[in-house]
């Protein structure tokens, strides 16, 4: 069975807040899901299928319950920050199998409260007493790894690393939710304070609160609907981990998700117009867009050059609303936004000056884990509604 063309995209929301010290993760939710359904022109009477992860009480079931929801199909799938990806794919092929027909799904999360990853004390986990103890303690370090290969097998350079940092910036400056909007250069990447050799702060993504949800329906109910649709077209998963120590630290699970997601859109990487790509550092976006086929592997850090990344007019423009470099990472997972970036390019509807001319075609990638250890790659295909 394909999905392609079997499920629309109608609703789409992102929480305004960056810092929302007085809310709770379940009113993020109730405020994403019920801003995602008002854009689609639905209610929370229409939803019979709901998905998100499993961060929230009892998951999935304790939103339903908190919403008052009555659905016939739920999901809980846990692949960290590509999860919102994937579960947009699992709505299109629930759809497409009759099991629901309105489904959201749906984002929150606080973490300026006080947040620590990771942590020296063992997890119940089967990798966590041998790196949490010694020394894989956070994620800036596990990243660190990839772009320090990266850079030793292909000659990848700080400085290139920064581009795809001063492309964020100059996308977020348009948006006034963003929480950096301020233009950055390369030098100015390169002087930020060293994190974990070789990322600088400034290619580490933010730390934001807040959420965001999108709506899923059969294409039935998109006709009927007053507002522009998306349609879902190809739709793709994989997982990347150490293979008992004989592990590349150069590709991400993108090599195995993009391809399928393209195979089954019937398309190629030169067709996409636009491009969301998880941006927790700026090696992620390096090695994906590599791994994408968007240019050779080794060859992405002169790919990203000469404003390859900026919108309108770049050779690949990505991100247009900052990303998780300067814009938004809600709870430190950002599929969700690459979602609703995609959603309003693809609706014309991004801030006119990174609006991309005749945006036919974009895909949203998410990287849920660590590049150098493991990790959930999803990669989803989407087309204009006349696509």
């Amino acid at each position: 069975m394909t999905i392609r063309g079997k499920a629309h995209i109608v609703g789409a929301f992102e929480h305004p807040g960056r810092r929302l010290p007085e809310s709770t993760v379940p009113r993020i939710h109730a405020e994403v899901v019920t801003g995602a359904l008002a854009d689609a022109g639905l209610t929370l009477a229409d939803v019979d299928g709901f998905f998100c992860d499993g961060s929230t009480g009892f998951g999935p079931i304790s939103m339903i319950e908190y919403l008052g929801l009555r659905v016939r199909y739920a999901d809980s799938t846990e692949i960290g920050g590509s999860s919102y990806i994937a579960h947009v794919g699992h709505a299109a092929a629930a759809i497409a199998e009759g099991k629901c027909s309105v489904a959201v799904v749906s984002l929150a999360g606080i973490v300026t409260r006080g947040f620590a990853f990771g942590g020296r004390a063992p997890r119940p986990f089967p990798e966590g007493p041998f790196e949490n103890l010694w020394g894989m303690t956070g994620p800036v370090t596990n990243y660190a790894l990839a772009a320090s290969r990266h850079m030793y097998e292909f000659g990848t350079t700080s400085a290139q690393l920064a581009e795809i940092k001063v492309a964020a910036s100059l996308h977020a400056q348009h948006n006034p939710n963003a929480l950096l909007q301020d233009v950055v250069t390369v030098d100015e990447v390169l002087a930020s304070p060293m994190i974990a050799d070789p990322l600088h702060r400034l290619d580490c993504c933010v730390v934001t609160d807040g959420g965001g949800a999108v709506v899923v329906t059969s294409p039935e109910i998109a006709r009927d609907l007053a507002r522009t649709s998306v349609k879902v077209l190809g739709h793709g998963e994989a997982v990347k981990h150490t293979n008992n120590g004989r592990v590349d630290l150069t590709f991400s699970g993108a090599v195995w998700s993009g391809a399928r997601a393209f195979e089954e859109a019937g398309i190629a990487p030169t067709d996409v117009d636009y491009a969301s790509i998880y941006d927790s550092f700026t090696i992620t976006v390096l090695e994906c867009l590599e791994d994408l086929g968007f240019c050779e592997k080794g060859k992405g850090g002169t790919f990203v050059l000469d404003g390859a990344l900026v919108a309108p007019h770049g050779r690949l423009p990505f991100n247009t609303d900052g990303g998780g470099l300067c814009n938004n990472h809600p709870g430190n997972r950002g599929g969700m936004t690459k979602m609703i970036e995609a959603v309003r390019q693809l609706r014309g509807e991004a801030h006119p000056a990174v609006q991309v001319p005749d945006c036919a075609l974009a895909i949203a990638h998410g990287t849920g884990g660590g590049l150098s250890t493991r990790m959930g790659s999803v990669t989803l295909v989407l087309g204009r509604e006349d696509a």
